[in-house]
């Protein structure tokens, strides 16, 4: 695929290479990956001015999304990204691995400092979700800026900075400029823009603006920061479709060989059936998402890699709400015990009030089986977020459930997120949904495929 960026983009990509210290504050689905490989790309090849650029990010977006990004457009398909992943010795030999850019997950960063100590050698740092580093009495904030001094070029790239307040652009800004626009430490930060809010006699629990604070950081830090909202390049309302590759672990895809092996040696190409592939794949999506049905009808966990990234999401839209699309009776329910964990409030769709709750911004999370909610409810005015966690053959249940907040009266894009499992059956679902062909020929088909492998 050939990749014509737009204006929007193309400023970002000169202004990468422009400037030495960049956030790029970009909603989610303005295209930040392709962006800034572009610009890596243009800076290895046709300026020589970096050698060895490292990309750190959340550990699924680690795993998958930038590879996958630069496979996918012709432009950058020469470009070797090497995930820096798994136990130390396959992380090792990863960095031993010629690459003209390194993803490590950002939970390793410590580790990457401690490993080269004076010998650090990355001469660009790209910091995917840089909120992540919001904290500065995190380990790897702290790691980080123990070796920024040997970093020429550092880009930040999030959707959210501040998704808890303007307190969390003081150690992202600190990154970028080592203190020079919002001062040179947090104390110094609060004092200048920042009144004590919450507190007893000894202890501040929490800091509040000082009027006009917000504008005067802007300008403060304006000249190394684009912020960018979707409603201002994308006509309205508009769809994004983000694709996030899911990889699975080492155990769960020897489950998912297994399982498809043993599937479909019990058929072959001549004996197939509707019937038959709707079993099929059934079992096989339901190991996608991580469990799967036993003959008594109990889920049997198999991974949390599928959970894992939807978490990793959730993250990254910091506070946005939300509409979760399931596909088996044990995703609902492992999604419910992961959420718990946060303080979002989730709820599962089942009657009006769910729907009159959703739209008046009362929930967080809102999950719901595109079946039970595909048709006839109005749920545009509670967000315009969806995330597929597990897709559907059906195409008009698909598009029928995203049309639930793609409608009149949506006042933003609509953003569309599918996990799709690389090498798995979510492939060919989703392969089959962008065709919009015939679902259950391509159902027959795909199982065609993998038998004939």
């Amino acid at each position: 695929m050939k990749f014509v960026p737009y204006p929007y983009q193309q400023y970002c990509i000169d202004r990468i290479i422009s400037d030495p210290a960049i956030g790029l504050f970009l909603d989610m689905g303005l295209g930040k990956t392709v962006i800034t490989l572009s610009a890596i790309k243009d800076l290895r090849y046709n300026r020589w001015e970096v050698s060895k650029p490292l990309i750190i990010a959340p550990k699924k977006v680690a795993e998958a999304t930038w590879t996958t990004e630069a496979a996918k457009w012709d432009q950058l398909k020469m470009m070797r990204v090497v995930p820096v992943l798994g136990t130390v010795q396959q992380r090792l030999r990863a960095l031993a691995t010629p690459a003209d850019a390194y993803v490590i997950n950002r939970e390793n960063v410590t580790w990457l400092v401690e490993h080269f100590k004076n010998a650090w050698p990355f001469d660009m740092v790209v910091l995917d979700e840089s909120s992540s580093f919001k904290n500065s009495q995190s380990k790897r904030f702290k790691s980080l800026r123990l070796v920024r001094s040997r970093i020429r070029r550092i880009v930040e790239l999030t959707g959210t900075p501040t998704g808890n307040g303007l307190e969390d652009l003081w150690a992202q800004i600190y990154l970028l400029d080592g203190g020079v626009r919002l001062c040179g430490t947090l104390g110094a930060y609060r004092d200048r823009y920042f009144v004590p809010g919450k507190r007893n006699r000894t202890t501040i629990f929490s800091y509040d603006p000082k009027e006009g604070s917000f504008e005067m950081i802007k300008r403060a830090i304006s000249d190394i920061c684009i912020s960018m909202k979707a409603s201002d390049y994308l006509t309205l309302p508009d769809v994004i479709h983000n694709d996030i590759p899911v990889a699975l672990d080492a155990a769960a895809k020897k489950a998912y060989t297994q399982l498809e092996t043993d599937l479909l040696l019990q058929v072959d190409e001549n004996t197939i059936t509707a019937q038959s592939a709707g079993v099929l794949t059934n079992k096989l999506l339901q190991l996608c998402n991580g469990a799967i049905y036993d003959g008594d009808r109990n889920a049997v966990h198999i991974h949390d890699c599928k959970i894992d990234a939807f978490m990793e999401l959730v993250e990254q839209l910091n506070g946005q709400h939300a509409l979760v699309f399931y596909a088996f009776q044990h995703d609902r329910d492992r999604l419910v015990k992961a959420l718990a964990n946060t303080n979002l409030r989730v709820r599962v769709y089942s009657n009006a009030q769910d729907e009159a709750d959703w739209n008046n911004g009362e929930i967080d999370i809102l999950l719901a089986h595109p079946a039970s909610c595909g048709y006839g409810l109005n749920l545009q005015r509670g967000g315009h977020h969806a995330i597929w966690f597990g897709l559907t053959w059906s195409l008009e249940q698909y598009e029928q459930a995203n049309k639930r907040l793609h409608r009149q009266g949506q006042e933003h894009p609509v953003v569309i997120h599918h996990l799709i499992v690389q090498g798995g059956m979510d492939e060919a679902v989703l392969e089959a949904l962008h065709d919009k062909g015939d679902m259950q020929n391509a159902l027959l088909n795909a199982l065609r495929v993998r038998i004939s492998k």
